[in-house]
């Protein structure tokens, strides 16, 4: 009787395929590299090693904070309202000696002193060439068009920026953790992102390259 005989049809590529079916073991082996000739032991040539990178986020649901606010957009101004902001913050950097990018309990802490400084405040655009403010001792007296508001100074968050937008507002907030992570010297740390939820899938986001 004659004996029948299985055809192995070879895959497009540079290794046969009785060779890849005779080394399937080293698949998960430390060998796998030697297995293949041609390659470097440690295969770089054809698997470069990756650019390794770790990250902490710090989720909204413990970082809130309630401001009233308008901005201004085209010659125009909104009304006077509040949000409930929701912040997201993601920090990226090597590991420590002790085995992480930064203490969950020590970033939480930091990022929460921000919201606190903001909560409950009128958040005042300093910066904005669209609005006429006056400042006292005791208040702020904010004029835009025939409108005109008086706001006690305890009240008031007095901010850097151009315009009260979620991005800008990402933007402050960022800043002032990269300084504070500077001034504890957190050398570590690459780069950090700040979402600023205003409302349920209405966020906006600033991210900062750490040098």
């Amino acid at each position: 009787m004659a004996q029948a005989s299985l055809a192995i049809r070879e895959p497009p590529g540079p290794f046969p395929a009785r060779f890849l079916m005779g080394n399937a073991h080293n698949i998960y082996s430390a060998n796998l590299f030697r297995s293949f000739p041609g390659l470097p032991p440690d295969g770089s040539a054809r698997y470069p090693r990756p650019v390794v990178s770790f990250r902490i986020v710090l989720d909204h649901q413990t970082l809130r904070f309630a401001a009233a606010h308008f901005t201004t957009s085209a010659g125009e101004c909104e009304p006077l309202h509040g949000h409930n902001y929701a912040l997201t913050v993601e920090i990226d950097g090597d590991l420590t000696a002790d085995a992480w990018v930064l203490d969950f309990s020590e970033a939480k802490a930091l990022v929460r002193s921000i919201c606190s400084e903001l909560d409950h405040k009128f958040l005042l655009p300093l910066a904005n060439r669209s609005l006429a403010i006056a400042a006292s001792d005791d208040e702020f007296e904010v004029r835009f068009g025939d409108r005109r508001y008086v706001i006690p100074r305890s009240d008031v968050a007095e901010l850097p920026v151009d315009n009260s937008t979620a991005e800008r507002l990402a933007e402050y907030i960022a800043r002032r953790i990269v300084d504070a992570l500077r001034e504890r010297g957190a050398s570590n740390v690459t780069s950090i992102a700040v979402g600023v939820e205003e409302a349920p899938g209405q966020s906006g986001w600033f991210r900062a390259t750490l040098p």
